[in-house]
């Protein structure tokens, strides 16, 4: 009896649920556009910083493992010593340990700025992903005022150097006391987990989508959609549901005629006051540096995070409109943002701490960018490609690539094993703008050919019969082999321009 052969195992190529991975050009791409940004923070002083992508879970604060749901909000896992260790879900946690445990050798205020991949243990959907990239830059140790200002300012710098233009942007700027007044003001004084606290802020929320009526609806008794789902709402009555919209659509005009409606909303009470009075400080520093309405506007909409944080809260939006492929207007809205949360490393201190600071979202960035066409594609990523043609004369190849790295010029070696045909269809493929040739021709004549594909490819649309198909010789020429640098430098420039 012929024994049956068993079956190898082979794992199944797939990705993770919620991941993506990013090659080539894009990964470039990125790298320009977090460089630029990292540039705008060295500028203003900020200094570098890098933390473990793994910190221990209760360092973390926000997620804590429990025995039944050891993953919920992060991923986690257990050390040789049983401790719960999770991945980072931002970078301001480990931040605040930092800090912690670094405080007494550190300058005060302690100012830095952090890149890399944050996790979060989420349901995945279009655009929301379990690993993105964060770019933060935060103040610790200052109080409320001018180093959230700062900040502000600086966002707005971040996002000119990116290519915005001035006008496709705003810094939105509100403040959590503001906020903690107006719900004040409305007999709504419970905590964080109050559940009608909860559904007037998310009601808050919508402004921009659903717009005032929509809003009201959902203050009051309620809302349906447009396919039939209905949302319960806050139950406020109608003079309480007045107050909440009167604050909202506080912002417009200069930032006096805001604080002064501002003031009339919640200004009787001594948060409110509190906070405006830190929103004039800051609008008064806008304007000595020259900053306007048109970069950083007051703006009591913003509700979004403000449960994180303690003072002034500002959200970076993008402004502009983009049309999708299929013609569909886009806009980008929020792009980062930040504030005050002078209670984060009290949590490892004991004392309160002032802390401020902003944040980036790269991928929802890179993709305005891409929107607007000012991602730096960069035209000589792509490297040279030198053929080989007579694998016996690989060194003269291989000092060619020399010849042209030597020069900074990117250049790449054929090797695999095809022939010529083959190489140049991997050319293509690598994006390549020159290929350099040598054969037994050339080498007999002491040259080398220089192939440009990207004005091969111009003349190939035009081809239309024989003659002009022997036209097209003018894509590649031969050079003497010691101009070599200087015949593919004269190639790239053109191609550049």
């Amino acid at each position: 009896m012929v024994e049956k052969k068993k079956k190898q195992f082979r794992p199944k190529a797939r990705l993770p649920k919620g991941l993506i991975d990013v090659y080539g050009a894009e990964v470039r791409a990125l790298a320009r556009m977090l460089d630029r940004v990292r540039g705008v923070y060295d500028l203003y002083g900020f200094e570098p910083l890098e933390t473990p992508a793994l910190e221990y879970t209760d360092a973390l604060g926000k997620f804590l493992p429990d025995v039944d749901r050891p993953n919920a909000g992060v991923f986690s896992l257990q050390d040789d010593d049983d401790q719960w260790m999770s991945l980072r879900y931002d970078l301001t946690a480990p931040l605040a340990r930092f800090v912690a445990q670094n405080y007494d050798a550190l300058p005060k205020p302690f100012r830095r700025y952090q890149s890399g991949p944050v996790w979060r243990n989420e349901k995945p959907g279009p655009g929301r992903y379990r690993q993105f990239t964060q770019i933060d830059a935060d103040t610790v140790g200052a109080p409320p005022g001018a180093a959230d200002a700062e900040l502000c300012m600086m966002a707005a710098d971040c996002l000119e150097a990116l290519g915005i233009p001035r006008g496709g942007y705003v810094i939105r700027l509100n403040n959590r006391k503001l906020l903690d007044a107006a719900l004040a003001e409305i007999g709504i004084t419970g905590g964080e987990d109050d559940p009608q606290r909860l559904t007037v802020l998310r009601a808050m929320d919508k402004l921009d989508r659903l717009g005032e009526t929509g809003v009201r609806l959902l203050l009051g008794p309620g809302r349906k959609d447009e396919s039939g789902d209905f949302t319960a709402g806050a139950g406020l009555d109608d003079a309480a549901i007045d107050k909440v919209l009167a604050f909202l659509g506080a912002g417009g005009g200069s930032a006096d005629e805001t604080l002064a409606r501002l003031g009339a909303a919640v200004g009787g009470l001594e948060i409110g006051a509190e906070g405006i009075n830190e929103l004039r400080m800051m609008a008064e520093l806008f304007a000595a540096a020259g900053y306007g309405p048109d970069r950083i506007a007051i703006d009591p909409s913003i509700v979004r995070g403000l449960d994180y944080y303690t003072g002034p809260v500002f959200e970076a939006e993008l402004t502009f409109e983009a049309r999708s492929e299929d013609g569909q207007l886009i806009r980008f809205g929020s792009v980062g943002g930040g504030g005050r949360y002078d209670g984060l490393v009290a949590r490892f201190k004991g004392v309160q701490i002032p802390a401020t600071g902003f944040s980036l979202g790269v991928s929802r960035l890179y993709a305005a960018l891409e929107a607007l066409g000012k991602v730096e594609t960069g035209a000589g990523d792509a490297p040279v490609i030198v053929l080989v043609m007579d694998r016996e004369h690989m060194g003269r190849y291989l000092a060619m690539a020399a010849e042209l790295r030597a020069a900074g010029i990117r250049a790449e070696i054929y090797m695999g094993a095809s022939g010529v045909r083959a190489q140049m269809k991997y050319a293509d493929k690598r994006g390549a703008a020159v290929v350099v040739m040598e054969g037994e021709d050339e080498r007999g004549r002491g040259e080398v050919t220089l192939k440009d594909l990207v004005l091969g490819a111009e003349k190939s649309s035009e081809i239309t019969d024989n003659e002009a198909w022997r036209s097209g010789a003018a894509a590649q020429i031969a050079v003497k082999r010691d101009e070599l640098v200087a015949g593919v430098k004269s190639i790239l420039q053109r191609t550049a321009s």
